[in-house]
Formats: structure tokens, C-alpha cells, sequence
């Protein structure tokens, strides 16, 4: 029975493929709009540097200081800084780069809590859906800092390292700021997925946690020339 329920599953969703009711079939305008948007916008903004970090990060926090330091000596040095727009490590980020007289851009997600953008952006665009931001945050940034956060930050962070790993884009930067934070995922990335050989040794490689924050900027100056 389970089988049979499973197949008519199946049957319905091919259907729902092969057959795109009129709503469908215009989504598919929305989406090639708003990649044509923002191609449009970040192919005009140079090298970049996309920070990621928790919506939920008060500005009394360390890590928000942190993301605002970081993000103005990127400025200073070239670099654009690309966040998602939101307040918390976000707001930090904008915050950092637009007052040190950089190109600070906040790429927003339509949500129903919690993301509302911040008003420190210069450049801001705003997104429908999460998989056309995702693809931008890769396509416009050479380099990743990843500062505390959740569930978005994590999911940032993985395909990041999926992409690298696969070989699907260019190596750049990513970099885990707090050691603290990140060192619970790091031990079981070493204790379970490279101890089952779930990953290579060299997977670890394809990012570095540094807790200073001028050492981040070194980092990717090493790797990236403004």
C-alpha cells in the first residue's frame, strides 16, 4: 500500500512538472527578473567580500564590533562588502564599510520575521527567493567571512564548502571568525565526517578560523589584489 501510495506521489508531482498552471509558468518571469536585476547591480561593483553572521546579534556584542571592523578595513583597503541586508553581524558589516566611505551592499530576503534591512547599505536589493541571493553571494564575492550565526549562516557556509570541494566554482577565501563558536562543528567535522571518510583530509583546508580581526583582512589580501 505504501509503494502505491508512493507512486501516485510520484505520478502527481511529474504531472505538476509537465503541466505548469498559468501562476507557475509566470514565476518563472519573477525569477529570471530577478536575476537579471541583480546582475545588472553587482556586475558594476568589483572585487567583493560577502560577511556572513546571526540576524539576532546585538550591537553590544563583541562579534558585532567585530564584523563592523572588519568590514571598514576591507573597505579602506578596496574591497566592496556584501551582506544580507539585515540588522545584527549584517548591520555591523554595512555599517563598517559605509562609514569608511566604501561600497556597502545589503541583499535582502523577503521574510516575515526578522530580516528587515538595515540602513546602512548604499546599494541595497531585495530577494524573493533564497536560491537567486545564494547564487549571487557566490558569483560577486572572492571571499567568505563567517562570523556566529544560525541555521542561514550555516547553510551559507556548506555550500560554500560544496562548491569548493565539487570543484563547481574557483577556490577563494572563507574564513570561520570565533573559535569559540565554531569549535564544536569543526571537532565533529574531524571526528565523525573525516573519521568515516565521509570527507578528505584536504577538505578541511578549504577554510581557516582566525579569531583577529586584522588577520582576516591579511588573509584574503594575500589571496585577492585590489
Amino acid at each position: 500500500m505504501k509503494d502505491k501510495d508512493y507512486r501516485k506521489r510520484l505520478e502527481e508531482k511529474q504531472y505538476l512538472i509537465d503541466h505548469l498552471s498559468p501562476a507557475e509558468s509566470w514565476r518563472i518571469f519573477r525569477i529570471m527578473a530577478e536575476f537579471v536585476d541583480a546582475i545588472d547591480t553587482l556586475s558594476r561593483v568589483g572585487r567583493a567580500v560577502s560577511i556572513f553572521g546571526s540576524a539576532r546579534t546585538p550591537p553590544e556584542d563583541p562579534y558585532y564590533e567585530k564584523a563592523r571592523y572588519i568590514a571598514e578595513k576591507l573597505a579602506k583597503a578596496g574591497f566592496t562588502v556584501i551582506t544580507g541586508g539585515g540588522p545584527g553581524i549584517m548591520e555591523a558589516a554595512n555599517k563598517g564599510a559605509t562609514e569608511a566611505g566604501g561600497t556597502s551592499i545589503g541583499m535582502n530576503i523577503e521574510l516575515p520575521y526578522e530580516q528587515k534591512p538595515n540602513p546602512y547599505a548604499n546599494i541595497a536589493i531585495s530577494y524573493h527567493y533564497f536560491f537567486v541571493r545564494k547564487v549571487m553571494f557566490v558569483k560577486y564575492a572572492m571571499a567568505y567571512v563567517i562570523l556566529p550565526g544560525g541555521f542561514g549562516t550555516m547553510d551559507e557556509f556548506f555550500e560554500a564548502l560544496t562548491l569548493i570541494q565539487t570543484r563547481h566554482i574557483r577556490s577563494f577565501p572563507v574564513v570561520l571568525m570565533g573559535s569559540e563558536y565554531w569549535g564544536g562543528l569543526i571537532n565533529w567535522l574531524k571526528d565523525s565526517m573525516l573519521k568515516e571518510r565521509m570527507i578528505d583530509k584536504e577538505d578541511l583546508d578549504i577554510f581557516q578560523v582566525i579569531d583577529d580581526p586584522d588577520e582576516v583582512v591579511r588573509y584574503i589580501q594575500k589571496f585577492i589584489v585590489v
